[in-house]
């Protein structure tokens, strides 16, 4: 290519790199901020009718004719090799996809405002805050849910977490009595020669835990080799989480409202177990009360129905706390909990899957791409050749 067309193709790209920055800060201050945020949101998708769609039609439009009309009236008469025709073809498609994705930068302009008003970071933080609460958050009802609040999801502190044992006993005629048992899930690790070989030594060793060898392997729920060793992951000493005063009824859920991207989840799930026991029974009630504020604050910020009122919950946390018997009916956590969920999927799918191409549309633009830089590269080749031949 000679210089004059390699200074014509830097033009029109550097035109159309400015296009695109109008494009992306007209996306960034139309934003309507995160309170705005609601199940529907999503980067920009080609609409056809709105202003970014019409502006985009007629400026791609335009420029593309402008484009080609320079380039035919100026930079044709050329005799190019083939290798030479290929770079113009290659210069031409970028072009062209250029000229026809400015919504893109608009998205990337909607996205950039989106970070600016809450970062990952703070995205995670008011995650984690969720998390450590989410047991207090629930609707009243739920609280009678077997599955949700159950001794097996306590995690913190020791002597849980617990596997549960249900031993059933025929009393009568299709009358049986079930009663639950809890026991510890505990660790050992011995030689695999020891373990294999009953002996004065290893009976010693065992009994050393509180049984013996034959106890232990009744007692054994898992064992995994490594390397000269066994770990024996077995139940432990028996516990009763009801009559435990360590325990209450918002220990016993160890769910995740929203987990953080790129950390375990059972870590997330063991670290907020612990912050929230020792808000209920090591920190003061202040602690609590402030991340109730927190959470308010929180629920505010995302524009989310809240009547919360931290002393009142915490009051009703602490009563249920202190009467973990008593059958939780009442618990003034009111706020719109459709719309947080709402907001919270769809900030996770913004950050995480932008689709600033939506899959609506992937296929029809390429096409476009595809046809308008086939038809002006031909129409190039053509004019280049009969003028050429003239």
């Amino acid at each position: 290519m000679d210089k004059k067309l390699n200074h014509f193709f830097i033009k029109s790209i550097v035109v159309l790199l400015f296009i695109h920055l109008g494009y992306f800060l007209y996306g960034y201050f139309k934003f309507g901020g995160i309170q705005s945020i609601d199940i529907y949101t999503e980067f920009y998708r080609f609409k056809f009718y709105d202003d970014v769609s019409i502006s985009h039609f007629f400026i791609s439009g335009l420029f593309l004719l402008f484009f080609l009309i320079f380039l035919l009236k100026n930079h044709t008469k050329q005799n190019y090799s083939f290798g030479n025709l290929l770079k113009i073809g290659g210069v031409l498609l970028l072009i062209s996809f250029l000229s026809f994705s400015f919504f893109v930068s608009y998205s990337f302009g909607l996205n950039a405002k989106l970070k600016s008003e809450l970062s990952e970071t703070k995205l995670n933080k008011d995650k984690t805050l969720l998390n450590v609460l989410n047991p207090f958050l629930y609707n009243y009802t739920s609280y009678s849910s077997e599955k949700l609040f159950n001794p097996v999801n306590i995690l913190y502190p020791k002597p849980y977490p617990v596997i549960e044992v249900v031993d059933s006993t025929l009393v009568s005629d299709q009358y049986f009595s079930v009663a639950y048992k809890y026991y510890s899930i505990d660790t050992l690790k011995v030689l695999t020669t020891d373990l294999n070989k009953v002996s004065a030594a290893t009976n010693t060793i065992l009994d050393s835990f509180g049984f013996g060898k034959k106890e232990l392997l009744e007692r054994i729920i898992k064992k995994n080799v490594i390397k000269d060793s066994t770990q024996i992951i077995y139940k432990g000493r028996e516990v009763d989480p009801r009559y435990d005063g360590d325990i209450c009824i918002f220990i016993e859920n160890n769910s995740l409202y929203m987990p953080v991207k790129g950390i375990p989840i059972e870590k997330q799930q063991y670290d907020a177990a612990v912050k929230r026991y020792k808000l209920i029974y090591k920190y003061k009630q202040d602690s609590l009360v402030s991340n109730f504020q927190k959470l308010d604050t929180l629920l505010k910020k995302y524009k989310i129905e809240t009547h919360i009122v931290p002393k009142k919950l915490v009051k009703d946390i602490y009563y249920y706390k202190d009467h973990n018997n008593e059958l939780l009916n009442g618990i003034n956590n009111n706020f719109d909990r459709k719309a947080l969920e709402e907001k919270f999927t769809t900030l996770e799918r913004l950050f995480y899957e932008p689709n600033y191409l939506h899959p609506s549309i992937i296929a029809f633009f390429f096409i476009v791409v595809l046809a308008a830089w086939f038809i002006g590269f031909l129409i190039y080749i053509l004019v280049n050749y009969k003028r050429r031949t003239i």
